[in-house]
């Protein structure tokens, strides 16, 4: 299981973020239990972080 990056240390990629969701899903055959859902949410908010973080280095 992948661990999120600890602050004062570089963010995974966008790409890799998206792979570790995927493959999430894949594991789950659609059905997250209640330790997939906390994943998938701890997932989504780096994937979150990631994207506004693309977002600011854009701007």
């Amino acid at each position: 299981m992948p661990t999120p990056p600890t602050p004062g240390t570089a963010a995974r990629s966008l790409a890799a973020v998206n792979a570790d969701i995927r493959a999430l899903w894949r594991r789950s055959s659609g059905r997250l239990s209640p330790e997939g859902r906390r994943e998938y949410e701890r997932l989504l908010a780096e994937w979150a972080a990631v994207v506004r973080g693309d977002a600011v280095e854009a701007a």
